[in-house]
């Protein structure tokens, strides 16, 4: 939970020092342009969902402690709009006893992204667990740790990439790798596997052959054959490193081993945020660090023992 300073004390309407504004942002506090003391105010999500409780709470704190106004960020959090300075301590108390935090800034692993993968047609993981697992062991659990930058998480369902885990410093994508179960297939004229596949990554000659160069694995296929011929082992995590937005962009590169579970998954990404804390350079972005390092350094260090 978020304890403020006992010290935020201030003359309202009256231009703040850089030292004020600099230790309430390291608190999820972003000073609104338009007035010298004014703040909005960032409530972290945890994995993209909150209650119908603490929905009602921030709109409550908005209500009593800023303008009235809640703006929703493109990281999932949720803005409080037009707090004084003043009313910061307040704030954060009246969220405290809800449950909620503020934060999200700095040098740091960032709240994570997570798409609605646990409940959408196409998920193929449950993103909000994941998430959240995510959320309390790395955005809380290596709260205190300084990073080189900004370090951005984003959890996908499926291959539809729909929170864009690519470009963010770490993505996860969940995936389901088809077998074709050639005792049950019956060859037919027309395949309704390979009809619905949105890759066309069916080849049908002899028997049916899924071209592993094409498939995205986004499991569609799965439930189409209506023998059963189109199997999987079982949901698996694609992991990718090195993605960024903004005002320069990369795409993030696919680590070269599949996670078949999701402990495996969570101990790569622990490996990619001590490597990055490790071996990065103030100042630089987890997409620079692996170009100085090299991917084969870099995925070394990663996927080592799992």
């Amino acid at each position: 939970m978020n304890t403020a300073s006992t010290g935020l004390s201030h003359i309202d309407g009256t231009p703040l020092t850089a030292d004020q504004i600099k230790e309430v942002k390291s608190l999820g506090c972003l000073q609104d342009k338009r007035y010298p003391d004014k703040f909005n105010v960032r409530v972290i999500t945890r994995n993209g969902k909150i209650t119908a409780t603490e929905h009602r709470a921030v709109a409550d704190a908005a209500d009593k402690f800023g303008s009235g106004e809640v703006a929703m960020t493109s990281r999932l959090t949720l803005e409080i709009q037009g707090v004084c300075y003043n009313n910061l301590n307040p704030l954060f108390e009246f969220l405290n006893a809800q449950g909620l935090e503020t934060g999200g800034t700095g040098p740091k692993v960032r709240p994570v992204v997570s798409c609605k993968g646990t409940t959408c047609q196409y998920g193929l993981i449950d993103t909000y667990k994941l998430s959240l697992c995510i959320h309390e062991r790395f955005y809380k659990g290596y709260h205190s740790t300084v990073l080189p930058h900004k370090f951005k998480i984003a959890v996908g369902g499926c291959p539809n990439n729909c929170v864009k885990p690519e470009l963010n410093d770490l993505g996860i994508i969940g995936q389901r790798v088809p077998n074709v179960n050639y005792d049950k297939c019956k060859n037919c004229i027309k395949c309704a596997a390979s009809t619905g596949c949105p890759m066309k990554c069916f080849i049908k000659d002899d028997k049916v052959i899924i071209n592993n160069d094409v498939c995205n694995n986004c499991g569609r296929c799965i439930k189409a054959c209506p023998f059963g011929a189109i199997d999987t082992d079982s949901g698996a995590y694609r992991v990718y490193v090195g993605g960024r937005w903004g005002k320069k962009t990369a795409q993030g590169r696919p680590l070269s081993k599949l996670f078949e579970n999701e402990n495996d998954a969570l101990d790569a990404i622990e490996r990619a945020i001590i490597l990055f804390r490790d071996e990065g350079i103030s100042g630089e972005r987890f997409s620079d660090t692996i170009n100085r390092l090299g991917i084969e350094y870099v995925e070394s260090k990663i996927i080592k023992n799992t």
